[in-house]
């Protein structure tokens, strides 16, 4: 249910828009005679700008590339890149933003346990560690592809947990993300920090985010509020978060603290926040190992979400999985990942055409559109909800005659729903 206008939205890829939109007032001077570009600030996380020159000529592209590909990106100078059709695989991560949003549910047990807990400030512990935990795959600050209309991603075998997404809308608002946990219904509002990129093009790039995360139980009133640091001179600070759950009368129950790359702890405290006597820091959530010097800085679970063992037997069609795109630059063949992306962009814009000259409205098919409006920043956004459709879809499946096995890889990414372009 991803949405996408740059110019509204904030965040990470809010931050390359305009990082990348504002080259075009700086052309004629050089930063530490380096960059071309002036006012491109160049900071080094484990340091100050004092260094810019030399940690300029660090980051993801290699130093013999690094001249083509600046000359290829002046091109966008000026322009808002994020709606370019041409935007260069280069800067890609081979999955698309539906996987992304998959990684949500790599500590899903954290949920798990706020649903089974009778403790509500535990509930709050709980809870705030799952959505924490999603920051470590933030360091990794390559761009997701955009989905398809109508394109879906499906992940199964993860702890009893089945996940499905569906694109519907083309605009993305950084929104407020709602859990309602199942044992009785209680519902969990959070606000998430702002989010920063760093060296964008030059450079080490690194995301931080400071500022409050805050999770409210819309039921109770209890909440809380954690404060991420902000990344200090020679590192001071980065990673680091602290803060309490309050009860609905805004009283410390709970002290939290940890860093978003390595480990939440917890320990009670009284009503001046100071830690109760004769207890102990315990440890909610810790990170779990990753492969080392990854090309994509992947986790052993953004893998996962990338092979098909984490997908059903009889996969949809429109599964991200399934994008040549994508898969091409898996395989590491910039040239045809490129091609491919373009193909697929040209065959969603001839798809919209057709569609709106037949006067045709884009419907999904796994999720409805309710009644219920979400009063956000930007304005009121419509709110859809999985409609039980899928698990229809899966039982007339399992009770079909057919045992025949598919080759999942010989299935044609289709998310096409109003016209098959396949022969376009």
């Amino acid at each position: 249910m991803a949405q996408d206008d740059p110019k509204q939205s904030g965040g990470f890829f809010a931050s390359i828009a305009n990082s990348l939109s504002n080259f075009s007032s700086a052309m004629t001077k050089s930063v530490n005679g380096l960059l071309g570009y002036e006012g491109l600030e160049v900071v080094n996380p484990e340091g100050g700008t004092e260094d810019a020159e030399e940690e300029a000529r660090r980051g993801r592209w290699k130093q013999e590339d690094r001249d083509s590909y600046w000359k290829m990106m002046q091109k966008y100078i000026g322009s808002d890149v994020t709606s370019m059709v041409t935007l260069p695989v280069l800067i890609f991560e081979p999955m698309s933003m539906l996987q992304k949003m998959a990684e949500l549910m790599e500590y899903s047990y954290l949920l798990d346990m706020a649903d089974e807990c009778e403790d509500p400030y535990m509930r709050l512990v709980y809870s705030t560690s799952w959505a924490i935990s999603v920051y470590y795959a933030y360091q990794r600050t390559w761009k997701p592809f955009n989905p398809i209309l109508g394109e879906t991603y499906e992940m199964v075998n993860h702890g009893g947990i089945t996940f499905i997404a569906e694109q519907s809308l083309l605009d993305i608002f950084p929104c407020r993300t709602r859990v309602t946990l199942k044992r009785d219904g209680v519902v969990l509002d959070l606000v998430p920090p702002p989010t920063k990129v760093n060296n964008l093009i030059f450079g080490r790039t690194w995301v931080d985010s400071p500022g409050e995360m805050i999770m409210t139980n819309l039921t109770t009133g209890d909440k809380a509020v954690l404060y991420f640091q902000p990344c200090g001179w020679f590192g001071a600070g980065r990673y680091e978060i602290d803060g309490y759950v309050y009860n609905a009368a805004e009283e410390p129950q709970i002290l939290m603290t940890g860093k978003w790359n390595e480990s939440m702890s917890y320990q009670p405290c009284d009503g001046e926040g100071e830690p109760l006597p004769g207890t102990e820091l315990k440890e909610a959530w810790r990170v779990a190992d990753a492969p080392k010097n990854d090309k994509f800085q992947y986790t052993y679970f953004a893998h996962k979400i990338n092979s098909f063992d984490s997908a059903p037997k009889k996969l949809l069609a429109s599964d991200s999985r399934l994008r040549a795109d994508r898969y091409a630059l898996e395989q590491g063949d910039l040239s045809k990942a490129g091609f491919e992306k373009m193909s697929l962009e040209e065959r969603q814009r001839a798809e919209k055409k057709n569609r709106e000259e037949k006067g045709h409205k884009f419907t999904p098919k796994w999720f409805d559109l309710t009644n219920e409006v979400a009063a956000t920043p930007w304005g009121d956004l419509e709110v859809y909800q999985y409609n039980g459709k899928y698990a229809q879809h899966w039982a007339a499946i399992d009770s079909s005659s057919s045992s025949e096995e598919i080759d999942i890889m010989s299935i044609e990414f289709n998310p096409w729903q109003y016209e098959d372009l396949a022969a376009n």
